[in-house]
């Protein structure tokens, strides 16, 4: 398993060059346009809490790799609300039509964002429980990546506006940090021998998930050039 981390660890270093988190470093933009992504990514963030409750969790599994598996879905189901209070935070939760919110949240606009968990879950359904906890440290990986650079505009924020953003800020960057990097899961899942055809079963996931949070951040991406003008650097 070693290699599969190695090979995550890669991905995520290729992840983090993407134009999006150079979006999110510009601080020649000013920190409220660089968030301006934050509308577009409800659809996977309302959904991630139930991908860890209804896919990822199995509590009728008594195999110790699964119960790794849904100790971390209980720490992950619950963050939604946190969003929810940064969308008010920012000025985004304001009175709209349903029609127009429906409209706007199931256009071609946010397909990406609609269909992330619904990707994520068609690699999980099937997945034995060591291939879902390499799932998960991929997906934990991505987290980091955008939730440094997020942490970063909202400290920014808080000090030219007094505005606290939890989801966004260094509240939940602590919290993915502390379990992304937890030392005893982390050599529990080291310590795990694959065969060959194991490991490059557990690459292929790493790689799927790389490239589907790949597709989502160019989206968020786009959302936030479209609502801030054009981005002359990008």
């Amino acid at each position: 398993m070693r290699k599969v981390l190695r090979n995550i660890m890669a991905s995520k270093r290729a992840y983090s060059t993407l134009p999006f988190f150079r979006f999110l470093e510009d601080e020649s933009v000013p920190a409220r346009r660089r968030l301006g992504f934050m509308p577009c990514m409800a659809p996977f963030i309302m959904d991630f809490g139930d991908l860890n409750k209804y896919v990822l969790r199995d509590e009728s599994s008594d195999d110790p790799h699964q119960h790794l598996v849904n100790l971390h879905t209980y720490e992950d189901d619950h963050h939604w609300p946190w969003y929810l209070e940064d969308l008010d935070r920012l000025g985004y939760d304001t009175p709209q039509p349903p029609a127009e919110l429906l409209g706007s949240l199931y256009s071609d606009r946010h397909k990406v964002n609609r269909m992330l968990a619904s990707r994520l879950a068609h690699l999980i359904f099937g997945a034995t429980p060591v291939e879902r906890m390499v799932i998960i440290e991929a997906i934990e990986e991505t987290g980091n990546v955008l939730f440094e650079r997020t942490a970063a505009i909202a400290r920014q924020l808080e000090r030219d506006e007094g505005i606290e953003l939890r989801y966004l800020g260094d509240f939940h960057l602590a919290l993915e940090s502390g379990h992304a990097r937890d030392g005893d899961d982390h050599r529990t899942l080291a310590a795990i021998e694959l065969r060959d055809d194991e490991r490059l079963r557990c690459d292929w996931l790493n790689a799927s998930v790389f490239a589907l949070f790949t597709d989502w951040v160019a989206e968020l991406h786009d959302y936030a050039l479209t609502e801030a003008g054009t981005y002359a650097s990008c």
